[in-house]
């Protein structure tokens, strides 16, 4: 597997093998984002094919929560590996140690990331990366629906962070 940052001719493979439908968290945005110098769009590739992303948001979370008590934390969004099949194989844990080089890189000493409050699973791997939590937080986003109609999403979260001063691939054991 190798970990790059996305291209323009990868937006039509990514919507081919995992198309969005999130508004702003579209291929396409991610994308646009990352041209603008605003975040860092990652995509693990195996065997040709594209089997996740992540995005590295340098502006931090949107969520006021978040901003408040994490100012200028760049936030590790959108965390993703496609197929199912492939979870708990290690795609998702090389993505975040990817987005920490990436921050080390940039000078950065934190990262961030938001964990859904009904995702133990992602949670439990977080902690294992030395993240820890900071301050709950209500995600918003919003997705186009099967008839192409506009729905909004509020989940409950927890912002977790990681001092990168002891290096990005600190891994405690399970």
């Amino acid at each position: 597997m190798r970990i790059v940052v996305c291209r323009a001719e990868d937006i039509a493979v990514l919507e081919r093998f995992m198309p969005s439908h999130s508004v702003d968290g579209s291929h396409g945005a991610r994308f646009a984002r990352q041209e603008a110098g605003d975040s860092s769009y990652l995509i693990p590739w195996l065997d040709g094919l594209p089997v996740g992303h992540a995005e590295v948001r340098w502006t931090g979370c949107e969520a006021p929560e978040v901003r408040a008590v994490q100012p200028g934390c760049p936030e590790l969004n959108g965390l993703f590996v496609w197929p199912a099949s492939l979870r708990s194989r290690g795609i998702g844990t090389a993505l975040v140690r990817a987005a920490e080089e990436q921050a080390l890189a940039r000078g950065t000493g934190l990262m961030g990331l938001g964990v859904g409050d009904d995702n133990p699973t992602a949670a439990r791997l977080y902690a294992r990366l030395g993240y820890r939590p900071t301050v709950p937080y209500v995600d918003r986003w919003a997705y186009l629906d099967v008839d192409g109609v506009r729905q909004e999403c509020a989940d409950p979260c927890v912002f977790l962070v990681k001092d990168l001063s002891s290096g990005p691939l600190d891994v405690k054991p399970a």
